[in-house]
């Protein structure tokens, strides 16, 4: 009696042990990591090198502006300098400082607005294309949910679909670039 009970618990602990095991091996959900896939996708470099060169164009622009207001500065701080101007010169000088000042706060302020406004295209194109991606991970890997690693405390690193999703959305980009080339760009 003693040992057909061992051998009952010894199945029973077998088949919990296995059940258990083919349970951790099939993945209930992903996670993505979502500022990987911004900067490793071919998209999010795209993404992140338009952006640069917004930021560039702008920042080009203040940097000239600044060094017109620091010319005059330094011409304005040199006693000898505003000693030999007539006071029509002096005054058209403060006033073309003056005039720069205002036309580099207006810049400035345009400089955050525009930045601002391309974060947030960056960001909601880049969802787009995550989103794309996640679906389509998930349903080749049956997968009922997709989330935000951000929206996790705590997960299994098993769990985390981002580099098939960074394939996925490469995959996208590839076939996206491919279509709108030029039959003389495809010969290359």
């Amino acid at each position: 009696m003693k040992k057909r009970q061992v051998v009952i618990l010894l199945i029973s602990l077998l088949c919990l042990t296995s059940f258990k095991l083919s349970a951790e091996e099939k993945i209930p959900y992903g996670i993505v990591n979502f500022p990987n896939c911004v900067t490793e996708s071919k998209y999010g470099k795209q993404e992140q090198e338009s952006f640069e060169k917004l930021r560039s164009q702008m920042t080009t622009l203040m940097t000239d502006i600044e060094k017109q207001l620091n010319d005059i500065a330094t011409k304005f701080n040199d006693p000898d300098f505003v000693d030999s101007l007539s006071p029509e010169a002096e005054q058209e000088m403060k006033s073309r400082f003056q005039t720069l000042s205002e036309e580099l706060n207006r810049y400035q302020n345009q400089y955050m607005q525009v930045m601002q406004q391309a974060n947030m295209k960056l960001m909601q194109t880049m969802n787009g294309h995550v989103s794309k991606a996640s679906e389509s991970i998930a349903k080749k890997r049956k997968l009922p949910m997709v989330v935000r690693e951000e929206a996790c405390f705590f997960y299994n690193p098993s769990f985390d679909i981002t580099p098939s999703v960074i394939e996925e959305m490469d995959k996208s980009y590839d076939s996206e670039n491919k279509a709108q080339m030029t039959p003389d760009q495809a010969k290359k």
